[in-house]
């Protein structure tokens, strides 16, 4: 291979490298084989696509997203948006379906990064994918806090203070990450095909009985998509697709990962793109293309609970509320999975302390990265439940502050390591000599890159509207600033790393073909 990356094949003596005192061979840890790898064979094709949409938590996004979309920020044309966004993700999907054929690693997005773009780069991205996902998960715990409180005070008229379930929350979804996972696909199976079933029905029922308007089609006109707010939908209507990526996150606990993680994220873009239109279209017909954003402005989520009484009647509506909670916390279990995995990935590489890059001997699952995402998650929703005391103050602020304030953290480290991606599969395959064959994909992974670029930019310079701070507010520059400092802690630390430990730097991104390197060197007989 030219100059550049090393390949696997390559860096074969680099990364096995001599053992030293402590038992690290240059920072690829020396563990039994079955703490170094994440147990094979546990997830198939309806397994890991269940696992990774239920991250866009489907409920979720019709009830919160799309009333936001079209009321704050005025865009009728909202079901179009999900159509054009689909066919992006579909041009991105191309070369990341086509990279996660040869490279299986649990580190997904840092691993391709690597791979394409170098070794420095890739561990950049490592720490941008953990803050990104780690805070799209935390947010999610404060819409999901806010939410059983009210459910209780509704039906058992008790107060009950937002940050108490989301507490029990974290330490139920901490127990279920220690579990084997496909456990957890079954338990995340279960809850989003109910979820999903009860929003077709919705759909169903307003086509079957549409407001005052009738049955229009005027949400898919391209003219719907002016106005000002169009950049801020762009990078709301993004997050509703986020978890299809995660599907090589698992490619190593799949079987046949050459073709499941392929398949899987085409279909789980293709369903959310048809999902997501639909549902969001038929809330158009239901309310009327008309009065769609003033009745969204006004009511908010309790939009989609409204047509749905008027519609369905109240018990209906009874199961939807309680459906948008475990929808949610499907959506919790899902970004834990993934944020232990990049953990677990990161600790083996030598990115993080090797404890990292064990599993359990039980459930195979990476047990200290569960651990470190329980213990994350409990301080940050402890630190936004300690402003919650103060009387004078609104009440839900500090519950929608983590939810707004983290979810579009997340979603703006998701679109950058999206669009990193897309160049590096490009770097990777032209760097292997790519001919004509590669020439398509290379091409659809240019153009989504620059989409999602374009995306980036638009999604950083409305951050005050995403997170509702206002024109010159400190957090419209801080909140990115997240993503910036992770990307900059990650760079320096693969700079020392190159420095100060080569065999570490060179292993970045290898992933179990490391330790299967490692192992073969050590299995050779001892030169005479």
């Amino acid at each position: 291979m030219p100059t550049g990356r090393t390949d696997a094949s390559e860096a074969g003596a680099s990364v096995t490298g001599t053992r030293n005192s402590t038992g690290d061979t240059g920072g690829i840890n020396t563990y039994k084989g079955q703490e170094r790898a994440l147990r094979a064979d546990r997830l198939g094709t309806p397994g890991l696509l269940l696992s990774v949409l239920a991250a866009s938590a489907p409920l979720m996004v019709v009830a919160g997203v799309m009333p936001t979309v079209f009321g704050v920020m005025g865009i009728v044309g909202q079901p179009l948006l999900y159509v054009i966004l689909g066919i992006v993700l579909m041009l991105f999907g191309v070369g990341y379906a086509e990279m996660s054929r040869h490279v299986h690693n649990a580190g997904a997005f840092y691993a391709y990064i690597a791979r394409g773009l170098g070794a420095t780069a890739g561990a950049g991205a490592s720490f941008v994918a953990l803050v990104a996902y780690s805070a799209m998960q935390v947010g999610i715990y404060g819409i999901l806090g806010f939410e059983v409180s009210g459910l209780f005070a509704t039906y058992l008229d008790v107060e009950l203070r937002w940050w108490i379930p989301a507490l029990v929350c974290v330490a139920v979804v901490g127990v279920l990450g220690w579990l084997k996972i496909d456990l957890n696909a079954k338990v995340l199976g279960v809850l989003l095909v109910v979820e999903c079933a009860l929003v077709v029905v919705f759909d169903i029922a307003a086509v079957g009985k549409p407001g005052p308007e009738g049955l229009s089609l005027h949400a898919f006109d391209p003219e719907t998509l002016t106005g000002a707010g169009l950049g801020t939908a762009l990078c709301f209507c993004i997050a509703a697709f986020v978890g299809f990526e995660q599907a090589p996150v698992y490619a190593e606990e799949t079987s046949r990962p050459q073709v499941v993680v392929s398949r899987v994220m085409f279909l789980a873009v293709g369903y959310a793109a048809l999902f997501l239109a639909v549902s969001s279209w038929a809330l158009t017909v239901a309310a009327g293309p008309g009065s769609i954003a003033a009745t969204s402005l006004e009511e908010g989520p309790g939009m989609l609970f409204g047509l749905t009484e008027d519609r369905l009647g109240a018990t209906f509506t009874d199961v939807l509320h309680v459906l948008f909670v475990t929808g949610m916390f499907a959506a919790l279990l899902s970004f834990h999975n993934v944020v232990a995995r990049y953990a677990f990935a990161m600790g083996r590489e030598g990115l993080l302390p090797a404890r990292f890059g064990r599993t359990s001997r039980t459930s195979g699952a990476p047990a200290t990265g569960s651990m470190l995402q329980s213990g994350l998650s409990a301080v940050i929703v402890a630190a936004f439940a300690v402003t919650d005391d103060n009387p004078a103050g609104d009440p839900t602020a500090p519950v929608l502050h983590l939810f707004t304030w983290m979810g579009n953290v997340g979603a703006l480290g998701v679109i950058l390591l999206m669009a990193t991606a897309s160049f590096a599969v490009i770097a990777f395959f032209v760097r292997r000599g790519a001919g004509r064959a590669q020439a398509p994909r290379l091409v659809a992974s240019g153009l989504a890159g620059l989409a999602l670029l374009a995306i980036a930019v638009l999604t950083v310079r409305d951050f005050d509207v995403l997170v509702g701070s206002g024109p010159g507010s400190v957090l419209n520059l801080l909140l990115p600033g997240v993503i910036v400092l992770a990307l900059a802690g990650g760079l320096v630390h693969g700079a020392v790393l190159r420095r100060t430990r080569p065999a570490v730097h060179a292993g970045i991104g290898l992933g179990n073909e490391a330790f299967q390197l490692e192992k073969a060197a050590e299995s050779r007989p001892a030169p005479r």
